[in-house]
């Protein structure tokens, strides 16, 4: 189908507005458009080219769509027609792509189409997670709480990734700037000390001789230098997209000293507040499950969620199918056995998400003030290598002429 820009005229209101609609033809989207009440004045056919280009370059952040979110819930909650909110939210929108998306939405929407359907013609926008509430909210009547509960949800999440970027991002830097400066003395300072023992016929110290080596490697075959590090980025971005690749990066997040345990509590707090959130909206809790499993966004956590999602399916409890697995930490069955024994498994979910929230807080502030004295060892020892191989050759020259 096709999408085309119209203004048309209103009949209920008299006004003029102006979005965008899908069809066939311009003839059938007129149709459409006469069969909803409006009298077209203008319709265009949009330019699927610069639109695909538009999707190519445009980036939605998770605060673009919060902000949609919460616009169109409190719309909605107000009693307006969705069709309306819809075209509200869309002018109000600054994020060009977001404002195409709407649009297309709104032209669904008017053509008939649930806004479940609607949103899940774009799932590199909306996640599953995103999309089950709205249908969840469709089903019981209360699309405005399930927006308001994506909106939370949303925003909790990207919380704890900041917060999780944020303590990655100060070593990263640190590691960076040693390494420029290490590359900076091999280039610069070091072919200096070699020259001058040349001149005086003089044998270099061994660490000293290491690190010439190295810097006539760089200087005299950099293109090889830049080849390989272009080569193994490339081939390592390949090899991390694939199945294989994935499971691997998984398993060092999962794993790694120092951010391991901060990684494990991020996802189970991610599948605790996701699960609260689709049971208290009224997904069943086997869709609950392969939906969390989705969202966790860890293919060995989503494997154990999907096994404990089959033990569910046979007859088994959820604190019995979860306790078994191996990346599920333990806090989080005892939860749920609680909230089987009240009845109140969603509140129970929400409580074990709070507390891995407050410890991965409580966690990033000690790895930030630990990784400190470590980065500065790793400094100091780099250091004293560059210093000792650039002063030992000079300190012998001097004994060796009798200074």
């Amino acid at each position: 189908m096709k999408r085309f820009n119209y203004e048309a005229r209103d009949r209920a209101s008299d006004k003029i507005v102006r979005a965008s609609i899908q069809a066939d033809s311009e003839q059938a989207a007129a149709k459409m458009l006469l069969a909803q009440g409006f009298t077209p004045h203008d319709i265009n056919e949009v330019d699927e080219s610069s639109s695909l280009f538009a999707k190519l370059t445009g980036r939605i952040s998770t605060k673009d769509k919060v902000v949609f979110t919460r616009q169109l819930a409190t719309l909605i909650g107000a009693g307006l027609p969705l069709s309306q909110s819809l075209h509200t939210v869309q002018e109000q929108t600054s994020n060009a792509r977001l404002r195409t998306v709407i649009e297309e939405i709104t032209s669904s929407v008017e053509g008939g189409k649930s806004l479940y359907d609607s949103f899940s013609k774009h799932p590199e926008i909306f996640s599953n997670v995103f999309l089950a509430l709205i249908q969840a909210g469709e089903a019981s009547g209360t699309l405005d709480d399930a927006l308001m509960r994506v909106a939370a949800q949303q925003e909790k999440d990207a919380a704890m990734m900041s917060k999780i970027r944020g303590a990655m991002v100060y070593p990263v830097i640190v590691l960076f700037v040693i390494m420029l400066v290490v590359v900076f003395m091999l280039v610069t300072v070091v072919p200096q000390v070699k020259k001058l023992y040349e001149d005086l016929n003089q044998t270099l110290p061994w660490i000293t001789q290491i690190m010439v080596g190295t810097a006539d490697f760089m200087i005299n075959f950099w293109w090889i230098v830049l080849i390989l590090g272009v080569a193994a980025f490339f081939f390592g971005r390949q090899y991390f997209a694939t199945e294989g690749g994935i499971k691997v990066k998984d398993s060092i997040k999962l794993n790694v000293p120092i951010f391991g345990g901060m990684f494990q509590k991020l996802y189970m707090a991610r599948f605790a507040r996701t699960g609260q959130t689709l049971l208290n909206t009224g997904v069943p809790m086997l869709d609950m499950l392969r939906i969390t499993a989705q969202a966790v966004n860890n293919t060995l956590v989503s494997a154990s969620i999907l096994r404990s999602a089959e033990k569910v399916k046979g007859g088994k409890a959820l604190s019995e199918s979860i306790k078994a697995e191996d990346y599920i930490l333990p806090f989080v069955p005892q939860m749920v056995s609680i909230g089987e024994q009240s009845g109140k498994i969603d509140e129970m979910l929400g409580k074990a998400a709070q507390v891995y929230e407050d410890d991965l807080d409580e966690e990033i502030k000690s790895i930030s003030t630990a990784i400190e004295p470590i980065l500065m060892v790793i400094l100091a020892v780099v250091a004293g290598g560059l210093v000792g191989a650039i002063l030992l050759p000079i300190y012998g020259l001097v004994n060796n002429v009798g200074i």
